[in-house]
C-alpha cells in the first residue's frame, strides 16, 4: 500500500521536542512502542530504550522527560489516530445512526495496521493502550496535566460522538458519561478476553464485545 504520510498530531505539551520532527525522535516512538508492549510499562525505561536506538539515553531526554510523559504522548497520539479515522469515515454520512454505528465500530473494533504512518505500528499501540493507558491518568499528577490540556485528544473523541448521540436524542441527559463507559468499558473487556475470559460472554467467531456495547449504546438512547 501506498505511503500517505498522514500527520497525527501529538500534544505539543508532552515533548520537550516533537517526536514526528526527526529520524531519531521518530525511532523513539517506533521502539518505545514495541518495547512497551514486549515488557510492560512497569519493566519498560529509557536505558533500555537506548539501547534498541542504539543511541544515547541522554538523546531520549531531549524529546521527553520521563517515561510517564512519554506514556501520555502515546495515549494521546493514539486518541488523535482514532478521532481522525471517526472523523474520515463520517464525513460524507447524513443518517445519525449509520454515523453513531461507524464511530462505535472504530472505537472497539480490533485494530489493523495503518500504512499510511509508518512510524507507528498501531495495533502494538492499540495493545498498549487495553493494557495500559489507564496508568496515564491514574495518578496524583492527573489534575494539573488535565489543565495543561493532556488528555484533550481523548476528550475530543468522547465529545464527537456524544454529539452524535444527541442528533439521535437531542434529550438524552448523559451523552458524555456514555461514551467514555463505552471506550473504558470496552478495552477492559479486550483485556479480559485475552487474561480473565470467564468475566466476558465471548463466542467463537463473533465480536460480541462490539455488538454488546451497540445494543447498549441504542438501547439506552432510544429507550
Amino acid at each position: 500500500m501506498r505511503e500517505l504520510n498522514i500527520k497525527i498530531q501529538g500534544n505539543s505539551k508532552l515533548y520537550l521536542k516533537n517526536p514526528d520532527s526527526t529520524e531519531l525522535g521518530r525511532n523513539i516512538i517506533l521502539k518505545s512502542v514495541a518495547l512497551i508492549d514486549k515488557l510492560g510499562f512497569e519493566n519498560f525505561n529509557f536505558k533500555k530504550l537506548s539501547l534498541a536506538i542504539n543511541s544515547p539515553e541522554s538523546s531520549i531526554y531531549r524529546y521527553f522527560i520521563n517515561k510517564h510523559t512519554l506514556l501520555v504522548y502515546l495515549t494521546s497520539w493514539y486518541w488523535s489516530w482514532i478521532d481522525y479515522r471517526i472523523f474520515l469515515a463520517t464525513l460524507n454520512i447524513d443518517s445519525p445512526d449509520d454515523k453513531l454505528t461507524k464511530s462505535i465500530n472504530i472505537l472497539i473494533e480490533p485494530v489493523l495496521k495503518d500504512d499510511s504512518i509508518s512510524y507507528v505500528n498501531e495495533i502494538l499501540l492499540n495493545k498498549i493502550i487495553i493494557k495500559e493507558s489507564i496508568k496515564a491518568y491514574h495518578t496524583k499528577d492527573v489534575d494539573d496535566e488535565n489543565k495543561k490540556g493532556c488528555f484533550e485528544s481523548y476528550k475530543n473523541v468522547v465529545n464527537r460522538i456524544a454529539d452524535m448521540i444527541l442528533e439521535i436524542n437531542p434529550h438524552f441527559a448523559y451523552p458524555h458519561m456514555l461514551v467514555s463507559t463505552v471506550a473504558e468499558g470496552s478495552l477492559q473487556q479486550r483485556y479480559f478476553s485475552d487474561h480473565l475470559p470467564k468475566l466476558t460472554d465471548l463466542k467463537s467467531g463473533e465480536n460480541t464485545i462490539t455488538k454488546f456495547y451497540k445494543h447498549l449504546v441504542f438501547n439506552t438512547i432510544k429507550s
